[in-house]
């Protein structure tokens, strides 16, 4: 996600101040516009494919960033050990697992399809440390009570002190107006409802969104280097995500000072507040040149870090034990059609159901219930696959 922080910070950076002179609404449009290449790319010391992503800064008015396509990636170490990159739906993914080694210099190595070279600084894999303990706690934070998510870790070396963390939480859902059955219509001259059997597998879903926020975490200024229930995330008790089973797997990256110091700067300029403020901010430098052209802005940043994750799971029975459910992330109050005669919606009813536009709930006197598709089926929204690692 750290790419859409890149890409979108820095068309702030080098476009508000000909685009803004007042703090008043206004509909922003590029004026002078200033291209530039955006490079993330973090290798790590998990044995695995690792990718980097390459695209554009775009305008305001443009729908999102130009995939850089067509370019030759690799990453090489002083060992003379080069690891090939390929290009694979928008991402350059390299060909064969490896991981980044203690005490091995490392850098990234760019050519564009337009001839342009780009180079990083050298980097070594930071200290690996392990998270110790991720816990949820239910807590009132800010007038909103919900579950609080917090990580531990401690390095008894103290080489660590600067920590990145991620996460990816998954979450089980239930339909709440599931039925077995589904309304259909027969066209005439037949001209009549008829049900048939819902498939079972749109009753229960699971789905898995990604961490969207730069998250930091500093010991420097600590007596020791121990992070201690150091928030990760917070849920609202009125959330739908844990109205069943949550699970959360927490990333823990340690970094090096100046890269610590580069998500620090892009995190304080992905806020409005900052971006609009009177004193702008100059262009954010990272660890990446251009070889072809010293004077080419390059955004972007090539971490080297050791990771360690962390999964857990809980049940809202377990934390908020005889509550009631958090709301669905939709109303799924019915829709009443009456086919009595003096009111008789016929026609709606059989465009719903042809359309799908609702789905069947109950019957009852000459009257149907149809709920909105994903109170009925979570596949509307949702995968029915259960994940691998699911308890």
């Amino acid at each position: 996600m750290k790419n859409k922080f890149l890409i979108k910070t820095t068309c702030f950076i080098l476009l508000i101040i000909s685009t803004i002179s007042c703090v008043d609404p206004y509909h922003l449009e590029s004026t002078n516009f200033e291209e530039a290449i955006v490079i993330e790319a973090t290798i790590t010391n998990e044995l695995k494919k690792h990718e980097v992503k390459l695209s554009k800064t775009y305008r305001f008015e443009d729908n999102g960033p130009t995939f850089q396509s067509g370019a030759s990636v690799y990453v090489s170490d002083d060992m003379g050990n080069t690891y090939d990159f390929e290009e694979d739906n928008g991402k350059y993914i390299s060909v064969s697992e490896f991981q980044a080694m203690p005490q091995r210099k490392y850098q990234l190595n760019i050519t564009t399809s337009d001839g342009k070279s780009y180079i990083s600084n050298e980097e070594i894999l930071t200290t690996s440390i392990p998270i110790s303990d991720v816990n949820a706690i239910v807590t009132t934070k800010e007038g909103q009570r919900g579950v609080q998510l917090n990580v531990n870790s401690f390095d008894p070396t103290a080489t660590s002190k600067y920590y990145r963390y991620e996460y990816e939480e998954t979450f089980k859902i239930v339909s709440p107006s599931w039925v077995a059955l589904n309304l259909n219509y027969n066209e005439p001259p037949v001209d009549d409802f008829y049900y048939t059997i819902r498939d079972n597998d749109s009753k229960i879903c699971y789905s898995t969104e990604l961490s969207n926020e730069i998250i930091l975490k500093s010991t420097a200024e600590q007596s020791e280097d121990r992070v201690q229930d150091f928030e990760v995330r917070f849920i609202s008790d009125q959330n739908y995500i844990i109205s069943h089973r949550y699970s959360i797997l927490v990333k823990q990256y340690v970094e090096n000072l100046f890269a610590y110091n580069f998500y620090a700067t892009l995190q304080k300029l992905s806020s409005s507040e900052s971006i609009l403020s009177q004193t702008q901010p100059g262009f954010l430098s990272g660890n990446i040149k251009s070889t072809t052209d010293a004077n080419e802005k390059v955004i972007g940043f090539f971490d080297v870090a050791s990771v360690s994750k962390k999964r857990i799971f809980f049940n809202y029975a377990d934390l908020f034990p005889g509550e009631p459910l958090p709301p669905f992330k939709i109303d799924c109050d019915p829709g009443i059609f009456d086919l009595n005669p003096e009111i008789n919606p016929r026609a709606d009813l059989i465009h719903i159901v042809n359309t799908g536009n609702l789905l069947y709930f109950n019957f009852e006197a000459n009257i149907y219930y149809m709920v909105p598709p994903p109170c009925g089926d979570c596949t509307t929204f949702s995968s029915n696959v259960i994940p691998s690692f699911w308890e």
